[in-house]
């Protein structure tokens, strides 16, 4: 009869230090169960999807007064960042000047940072929905970012927020393309890929479309991504729910409710806004009239 595998004794961050005092051994920790961040950081691999347990344990060998930020903060304040790669690194700002290094785990940002852009969630002392915003333009394209705002803007910050970061720091990395992308921000959009249609749009000089422009039709009351009334033009953008079988079916009732009230309807997907962008532009054109 086989012999039961062995679990981990590790159950949660820990350096090697610290596991040591709790009496796990060097060997233990090369167990198959246990993660190997850093140097001298362990997780258990169980663990390694949970970004709260990624920054504890990096967080056991930082400076104390490093704040959680960028992408990071932008993960705890539940923003999703489209056409990012994946970072498992933690990104840390620390005071200008410190000599803590990155590592494979975590990402250094050396900035001056003042009291009232640090706050505290889920235990962690982070940068504040503003700040991160204003961290994020040195750093994302301008379409990531002007989603990264729509979602801020719907639900931690108002438009007057985000200029009184930007009046606090005017200059820099980023902050011509925080300024060009405020002004299009909406806090209307409802997908992240929804804002980067619309910035795509936007740069292609398209007049600016309705949000979730209501409808009404012989076939029900509907809600359109984006709408040019004047035109009869709608255009939807369909994610990846669009693909479920209880979805599509309502995509097509809905698409023919409308085509039969007379509206010209156009739906793209992911690989249209970022594989032919040219043809998704040229085509709400000419429905246009353009």
């Amino acid at each position: 009869m086989p012999s039961r595998p062995v679990r981990p004794r590790l159950t949660g961050p820990a350096t090697r230090s610290g596991a040591a005092s709790a009496g796990i051994s060097d060997w233990q920790l090369r167990h198959r169960g246990v993660a190997r961040l850093s140097r001298d950081t362990y997780l258990p691999r169980a663990l390694l999807d949970d970004v709260t347990a990624r920054i504890t344990a990096v967080l056991l060998s930082a400076p104390p007064n490093a704040v959680v930020s960028h992408v990071t903060a932008a993960t705890i304040w539940g923003l999703a960042i489209p056409m990012q790669p994946e970072d498992p690194r933690v990104h840390l700002t620390v005071v200008t000047g410190s000599a803590v290094r990155a590592r494979v785990d975590r990402s250094i940002h050396r900035r001056p940072l003042m009291a009232a852009e640090v706050v505290e969630r889920l235990g962690f002392r982070l940068t504040n929905p503003q700040r991160t915003w204003r961290d994020l333009a040195a750093t994302l394209a301008p379409s990531a970012l002007l989603a990264v705002t729509d979602q801020l803007l719907a639900h931690w910050c108002s438009v007057d927020d985000l200029h009184a970061q930007l009046r606090l720091r005017p200059s820099g990395r980023g902050s011509a393309r925080a300024r060009a992308v405020l002004p299009v921000a909406d806090p209307r959009a409802e997908s992240p890929m929804e804002s980067v249609l619309r910035w795509l749009l936007h740069t292609a000089g398209v007049p600016a479309p309705e949000l979730q422009y209501v409808i009404r039709t012989a076939g029900g009351e509907f809600r359109a991504d984006f709408a040019w009334p004047e035109h009869g033009v709608v255009v939807e953008f369909d994610g990846a729910v669009h693909r479920e079988r209880g979805v599509f079916v309502r995509d097509l009732r809905r698409q023919n409710a409308l085509v039969a009230a007379g509206w010209t309807v156009l739906r793209f997907s992911g690989a249209d806004v970022l594989g032919r962008p040219e043809e998704v532009v040229a085509q709400i054109l000419r429905a246009l009239g353009q």
